[in-house]
């Protein structure tokens, strides 16, 4: 994945945890003028034309989102109203009613707060701890963000034995390792052995740094791969990026065997096919120098790839990162320990919240709406710039990632554009967990949790309208003072 601008990093680093002005809420948004403008058009033509035997018409093309466009950035804190918070009545009179849609099914939990001063200005079963499917993301994120910070990287590494005649490729725990990477670390590796007089080599691969099964609990899915420290395109077999792929079974043994063979391209021979094995240690070090390195992007661009694509293999490398800082096992019981030990140290209400992987694939996970728009409101804090790609990263209504095909009819099309938030989605499950730009410029942190669905095709719209009321453009929007 590309390494991020750096106006744009700085960017990430200053939006969304503020109240943006009115005047600039209303004119411009979290975007750029043209990319509110795009936003507002494309909702306009998004009508539909109705009877079940007819789509849409074509929509104009979606720009690109521009959540970190430093045009319209305003300082941390910056309010653009007076501080307070609506009566709960008035959520609750907007609320009430769409939580009661029968797409929802019977267990439903809602929590909505000013991400700024932390107030609950309205919840419905808000400290229920419900099975949160991929919401669980955001959770995964902050926690690595607050264990290692969003300038932390993950390094893939060659060492040699003393003798130079083995080299162990060892995996550091990054799944977006992908070929031209892998070919300059083999590059660099022949370099460095060519120095040492070495033509030809054993080669080993070591996933030492995780733990515990590689199986997710699911079992063979093409949703995710085998966890493993070393893989190659996170075990993707047909090219893609995101989604649902066909997987490698082996991923650490395939990113071995494409290791060997750009090594004999860069001139050093591998005898034989490589084996699992352990980086050889230097008895003067904690580790062996490395041959040659290869990092990942920043934490901060992981995590926005985590949350805007609902990456699953990224989520799972980013709990056991947070598994390590925290000096836990790098498993799936190390990593949900670790991830809830870091949230409770950001003292957020992890009581009955339970961490059974780092993606929400897993039916025993559980969160609380309260806990999911604490999170929100810790990322939202000034004085948290490090959390902030746990904003940043959500999908944008209609436009991107996850949310790129939802908020275009009805009701919930107010919400285009204005709503950024994570999806969460397994048979009988439906989440939906983000954040609103008011009108008068306040952020509001949602969470709304639906168990016992019928259908997606229902509770996904009714999730939609839920977090597009709250929104400007909603039309019933509780006035804030």
């Amino acid at each position: 994945m590309p390494e991020p601008r750096t106006w744009q990093l700085t960017a990430c680093s200053a939006v969304l945890g503020l109240a943006l002005a009115a005047g600039a809420a209303t004119a411009a948004g979290p975007w750029d003028n043209g990319q509110r403008t795009a936003e507002r058009a494309r909702a306009a033509a998004a009508t539909p034309t109705g009877g079940v035997h007819h789509a849409p018409p074509a929509a104009p093309p979606r720009p690109a989102p521009a959540p970190t466009a430093p045009g319209v950035l305003r300082a941390l804190g910056a309010r653009g109203a007076a501080q307070g918070t609506a009566p709960a009545g008035d959520f609750a009179a907007v609320l009430v009613p769409l939580l009661a849609d029968p797409g929802l099914g019977p267990l439903r939990t809602a929590s909505v707060v000013d991400a700024t001063t932390g107030k609950q200005l309205y919840g419905e079963g808000a400290t229920t701890p419900m099975t949160p499917a991929s919401t669980i993301k955001i959770a995964t994120s902050v926690a690595v963000l607050s264990a290692l910070g969003p300038d932390h990287r993950i390094a893939t590494t060659a060492v040699a034995s003393p003798d130079g005649r083995t080299v162990t490729l060892v995996g550091g725990g990054d799944p977006t390792l992908d070929r031209a990477r892998l070919e300059a670390l083999a590059t660099g590796t022949a370099r460095a052995l060519k120095a040492r007089g070495v033509t030809a080599v054993r080669l080993a691969y070591d996933t030492s740094l995780y733990q515990g099964p590689a199986l997710h609990p699911i079992g063979p899915d093409q949703n995710i791969a085998p966890v493993s420290a070393l893989m190659l395109d996170e075990g993707r077999l047909d090219g893609s990026h995101s989604g649902i792929a066909p997987r490698a079974s082996d991923p650490a043994g395939d990113a071995a065997t494409a290791f060997a063979d750009l090594l004999a391209e860069a001139g050093t021979k591998v005898k034989g096919a490589p084996a699992p094995g352990r980086a050889p240690k230097d008895p003067k070090a904690a580790e062996a120098a490395p041959l040659a390195r290869t990092e990942s992007a920043p934490l901060s661009a992981l995590v926005e790839r985590t949350l805007t694509n609902s990456d699953n293999d990224l989520a799972e490398a980013l709990a056991r990162q947070t598994a390590l800082a925290r000096q836990q096992p790098a498993s799936f019981a190390g990593a949900g320990k670790a991830v809830r030990d870091e949230l409770a140290a950001l003292g957020l209400p992890t009581a009955g919240a339970r961490f059974a992987d780092g993606s929400g694939l897993s039916r025993a996970d559980r969160l609380s709406a309260a806990l999911l728009t604490g999170l929100l409101t810790r990322a939202a804090d000034p004085a948290r710039p490090a959390l902030r790609p746990a904003l940043t990263g959500l999908p944008v209504g209609g436009f991107s990632g996850t949310l790129k095909s939802r908020f275009d009819t009805g009701p919930a099309l107010g919400g285009a554009g204005l709503v950024r938030a994570k999806t969460g989605t397994l048979k009988g499950v439906n989440t939906l967990a983000g954040t609103v730009v008011t009108a008068d410029g306040r952020l509001l942190a949602f969470a709304f949790l639906a168990g016992r669905t019928d259908s997606p095709y229902e509770a996904q719209p009714a999730l939609d309208r839920l977090s597009a009321a709250l929104a400007p453009q909603g039309g019933a929007t509780p006035n804030l003072p």
